[in-house]
């Protein structure tokens, strides 16, 4: 034991190195324990978006290929979501995508937040931050051309004019809390 100690004080490179490999072999081993909960959740009926409002075919498989493994509670997961640490990013990635949207839920969102919601996908579709550039990596098909994303983009368009149609034009904008109502007061 004198001896193994007297080696690594040494620096022998050649028992580093295998030391090193070891700790990262048995800490890539223990973490394959640790694991996310899976994306998988049942809502009760009546709280999608589908729910809401029809969605079109071509609409829906749109959705499908580029937005729902992050933005619903039904993930699609890839054969290296089970092998972590990549499973721990993504399930970052569609904790945070759930967060800002998901269209599981998009039917319990006050009017102003569906509204709202709908003017930040043509942004994000017009600007080319969704789908994600590091979801596209692995996810080729879920590149979305132009044709596909004028799709989506109308489809937003329209949703937001039956909003408008069917609620008073302030309650399709949120409020700050400094901003006077109608009426005069806070």
């Amino acid at each position: 034991m004198y001896r193994v100690a007297q080696s690594y004080a040494r620096g022998d490179p050649v028992k580093i190195v295998k030391a090193v490999i070891a700790v990262l072999v048995a800490a890539f081993v223990i973490i394959q324990f640790i694991r996310p909960g899976l994306n998988v959740q049942r809502r009760p009926p009546g709280q999608g978006l589908g729910d809401l409002f029809p969605i079109p075919d071509s609409v829906h498989q749109i959705l499908e290929i580029a937005c729902l493994d992050c933005h619903s509670d039904s993930t699609r997961y890839p054969w290296y979501a089970s092998i972590e640490p990549s499973g721990w990013l993504l399930s970052n990635h569609i904790h945070d995508g759930k967060g800002n949207l998901n269209f599981d839920e998009y039917a319990s969102y006050r009017p102003f937040r569906q509204f709202g919601k709908l003017v930040q996908i043509e942004r994000q579709l017009t600007e080319g931050k969704m789908p994600l550039s590091s979801y596209l990596l692995i996810h080729r098909d879920a590149v979305l051309s132009q044709p596909q994303k004028d799709i989506l983009i109308a489809w937003s368009r329209a949703l937001r004019d039956s909003l408008k149609a069917r609620y008073p034009p302030d309650s399709l904008q949120r409020r700050r809390p400094h901003e006077p109502t109608e009426r005069g007061g806070m």
